[in-house]
This record gives C-alpha cells, structure tokens and sequence, in this order.
C-alpha cells in the first residue's frame, strides 16, 4: 500500500514539472510571464478597452459595480451639496414660499436616491429638479451625459467579454495523444481534431510550430526555437469542411525534424509541438485561433486513430465521442530512416544493374558439317 502510494505520489509530481514546463497548455493557455519591462504601467491605461476586455471576470465584475456604485455616490453628494448650499434642508427651518433646488432633498440619503434616479432615469416622480438654481440644471445635465457613457462604456465591455471569439474556440477540441504511423506508404505524425458545434468556422487553416532548444554552429543557444511543421489535410489544408471530426498529418521525410527520431529515442527527446487552428467564426465573423500542444510523452509511436465515423441504418452520419483519442496499435517502422532505406532496396531489387567490365564479342558461327 505504502509503494502504491509513493508510486502515485511521484508520477503525479512529474507530471506537474511536465506541466509547468509547457509553454502551451492542453486549453491552449500560454505559460509565460514578463519581467523587468521597463514601460510604465499607464500604457495599459491608454489602451483602456483591450485592458478591461482582457480582465478576468471577477475584477470586471468589481469595476462594473464600483462604477456605478460610485458615480451614484459622487453625484449624491454633490446634490447634497446643492441643497446645502441653497439652504433647502430641514435643519435651516426654510420658510413655506420657499422653493429648493431639488423637490424633497432632506439629507444625504435622499441626495443619493436622488442621484440613483437621475443616472439610471428611474423617475419615480417624487424627486425632481426645480427652475430655481441654474447650477441644479447644470448638475442634472452632466450626470446625465455622464451616466450614459459609462452605461454605455461598461454594457458594452460585459457584451463583448461574453461574445469573444475565445469562447468559441471551447468547442473546438485536439485528441490528447498524437501518433506516429504509416498513411498512403509514408510515415506520418497524426492528429485528430473536432468540432463540436454544428456551425462552421469558416476559412479554417491548420499549422503547427515545433519548440525546442537549439545550439548555433555559433555556440548561441536559443530557447523555445520555432520550427515550422506542415500539416496537411486530404481535402487539403485551406478552408476545410470543418463539420466532422478531421485527422491532420505531417509527413515525417527528409525535410521534417522528426527524421532523426526514432521509436526508441522519442522519449529522451526535449521538444513541445504547438498546433494551431486559425478561423472565422460563421456567426459573428469574428476570428478565432484554437491551439494545443504535445510532449514526447504525449506523441505514441506505431498507433493509429480508431474510427470514429459511421453510418445509421437509416441515412445518418454518426459521430461517437468515445473513441475520439483512442488508439490502435499498427505495425510501423521504429523510425523514418529506415522506411525509406526500405523501400530504395525495395526498389533497387526491381532493377538490374550494368556491369562496366562486361564486353560483347561476336562469334562467328560455322558449320562442320559436310553434304
């Protein structure tokens, strides 16, 4: 029991340091931070709707309550204010010709209802500005102008948090493995990618970056080097028919840098394949880029997807979810060297080859025979 729980204690510590060395999430969340930028924090004020958009919603959440909150609370009191200074509160005893500048003001409460009202034109018919003070009109003008940019302001900020183009790209999910197997005589990396909603993304196209660290014929190492990966798609690579599940693939040839991996060493490699989908969502035309990423320990070696796709009995496609990442082993070469030296033997075999020393003599045949 006690080994048992070691051993689940350590892969799952291994499994964290795994995930902490991504620079991709599996959702596609980048896992890097900035230090000593040496910008001053108001550029992000200058920019101040991209910064509220990208606000987690608990903060926006707090700043669309305080706003509110607060200009109610501001303008309350400076109704109050008003009628402070105008004498129309009980404690200065007003005479009966007397005319306030607000109708029933007769504290700070009353000031902020009053407040409340204006901003969010309530107009309970109880409270109301009088002709008597031009700084009232004044007050009532500008809280009014000003209550509908922020309204305006922050409605509009909640809208597009809700309608993000990222929020679309939730439906749109990778197979947790990729594997590595033959298609059409080739060695191919596969991977296998849905669409969960019916809708399309339109103008969707599929690349890959492979990540790694690479040392210069100079001595420089670079960290997170970015190698492109080519995947391809059969109905090809450029606006898909993206309404059932797709398998993408990458021929492994002599141009890929997974050529010189192997079976046997895929494990010990130190990479992370990044995958991009990039689209246009149809019902807002906005534009969306899903991404994903794999370990070598996420990549297996001579598997393949298990089918996915059927036909009912009465004309309909159906989709099972079950197998979506689910694999089958195949027999496939333990690496792509092989595979082609495979088949240039293979080819050479069907050959006949010309020997440079062989020389042609004639003969000339005679017959001994006598009639």
């Amino acid at each position: 029991m006690f080994s048992y729980l070691r051993e689940r204690f350590t892969s799952h510590l291994r499994e964290r340091s795994r995930r902490r060395a991504r620079l991709v999430s599996k959702d596609g969340r980048c896992n890097i931070e900035f230090g000593n930028v040496e910008q001053s924090r108001f550029v992000f004020l200058i920019d101040i709707w991209t910064t509220i958009l990208d606000l987690r919603w608990r903060y926006k959440m707090t700043i669309f309550i305080s706003a509110f909150l607060g200009s109610w609370f501001l303008f309350g009191l400076l109704w109050y204010v008003v009628a402070y200074i105008h004498k129309d509160l009980p404690e200065f005893n007003p005479s009966i010709n007397h005319t306030p500048c607000v109708e029933n003001i007769n504290g700070l409460t009353s000031a902020f209802l009053f407040s409340l009202e204006t901003q969010v034109t309530i107009g309970y018919g109880f409270r109301c500005v009088t002709e008597q003070c031009a700084t009232a009109i004044f007050l009532l003008i500008f809280q009014s102008i000003l209550g509908v940019i922020i309204n305006s302001f922050m409605c509009g900020a909640i809208l597009a948090k809700i309608s993000r183009s990222k929020n679309r790209a939730k439906t749109i999910t990778f197979s947790k493995n990729a594997v590595i197997s033959k298609r059409g005589g080739k060695l191919c990396l596969l991977i296998r990618v849905a669409n969960l909603r019916k809708s399309l993304l339109i103008g969707s196209h599929i690349y890959g970056k492979l990540l790694k660290t690479t040392i210069t014929p100079e001595g420089e190492t670079i960290i997170l080097d970015q190698v492109n990966i080519e995947f391809i798609v059969d109905a090809g690579n450029e606006n898909l028919f993206f309404i059932s599940p797709l398998t993408i693939y990458h021929i492994i040839d002599k141009n890929s840098p997974f050529f010189h991996m192997a079976a046997e060493t895929l494990l010990q490699q130190d990479f992370e394949l990044v995958v991009f989908l990039d689209g246009t969502v149809e019902a807002t035309s906005a534009t969306c880029q899903v991404r994903t990423s794999y370990i070598p320990e996420e990549v297996l070696w001579g598997y393949r997807f298990a089918p996915i796709v059927s036909k009912t009995k009465e004309g309909k496609y159906r989709v099972d979810f079950q197998n979506f990442s689910k694999t089958v082993a195949v027999e496939t070469p333990h690496c792509a060297f092989c595979l082609y030296n495979e088949k240039e033997a293979k080819a050479k075999d069907k050959k006949g080859y010309d020997n440079p020393g062989f020389v042609l003599s004639e003969v000339n045949e005679t017959s001994d025979t006598k009639m």
